[in-house]
Parts: C-alpha cells; structure tokens; sequence
C-alpha cells in the first residue's frame, strides 16, 4: 500500500451498503463515501464512480438507501463490493423502503433518500439526498469503519504515488 493511501485510510468513515433501483430492478453496493451535510435539511451525500453500473439505477430512481454495517459485517461488505452482473441481493434478507430501494434486515441502522442534487466531483459524482426516513436497529453494534477493510476494495493501487502539485 502507497504512503498516500494508507494517509486517506486515516480518514474516519463508515463502510455502507447503497440501495438503488427503479420500478424493474434494484441493486446495492459498498460504499465509503457517505457523509451528513446539513441539518435542516437533513441532508446525506454520496461519491459514486459514474461507470458504476448502479449508478444508472440511481439516476432512474432517483432515491438511494444507506445501510449502516456492524464492525463484524466485513463479509456482508465484501459481497455487495462484488460486481453488478451479480444477482447481490438475492441471498439476503432485505425489503423494499418507502422509496422502494432496498433495506438491509441485517444492517445496524438504514437511511432512506430522495435525489436532491448531484455535482461532478473528479473521477465521481456527489450525490446529495434528502433524508426521508431511517431507523437505528442496533443501539449497541459498533458501525464497520472504512479503515478495518483493509485492502478489502483494491482501492490502494488507485492512489497517485505522490501530490500533484498543480
């Protein structure tokens, strides 16, 4: 792992399960960058990579979930980590939320969101939603930080060597 990569793994974030679809078809996948950006509204914020193939789905539908892991969910991280060619829901236990994306039995707490915005931010897009709903299942499980994958995602080798200085 690259200098640079281990510094971003530094960064304090939860490891998520997306929940995207349209009337047809849902899918989910992991995510890392999620983060709250406001207060009234209360808003969430997603990075996602364009080529994704979930992030057609997200476009269609216009709403996404955020499925919150516990600390002991790596497994449950790594299977929504695989590709989208996958049927990734079909062994687990899930519904459907009031915005029909999909909710997670298992997952510690879940969000549900309505498209707000979205924004070109480098080689992925920022997805603002508005929070429609949410439910904390687990008061006591300790959420899956981003930093306890390890290179579970092989996003160390996509790291630059070093800063660019322009």
């Amino acid at each position: 792992m690259s200098d640079i990569a281990a510094l971003f793994q530094r960064l304090t974030q939860g490891v998520y399960v997306i929940g995207v679809g349209d009337a047809a078809e849902q899918n989910a996948f992991t995510a890392a960058w999620v983060m709250q950006v406001s207060f009234d509204p209360l808003l969430l914020a997603l990075s996602v990579n364009p080529r994704h193939a979930s992030y057609a789905l997200l476009q269609r539908g216009r709403a996404f979930s955020v499925n919150v892991l516990s600390k002991e969910q790596l497994a449950l991280a790594a299977h929504f980590g695989r590709p989208a060619s996958v049927d990734k829901l079909a062994s687990v236990s899930w519904t459907k939320g009031s915005t029909g994306m999909p909710l997670l039995h298992d997952a510690i707490a879940w969000f549900e969101c309505a498209v707000e915005d979205e924004r070109r931010a480098g080689d992925h897009v920022l997805v603002v939603g508005r929070v429609t709903g949410g439910e904390l299942r687990d008061k006591t499980a300790i959420p899956l930080a981003y930093r306890d994958t390890g290179t579970m995602d092989g996003a160390a080798a996509l790291f630059p060597t070093r800063f660019s200085k322009s």
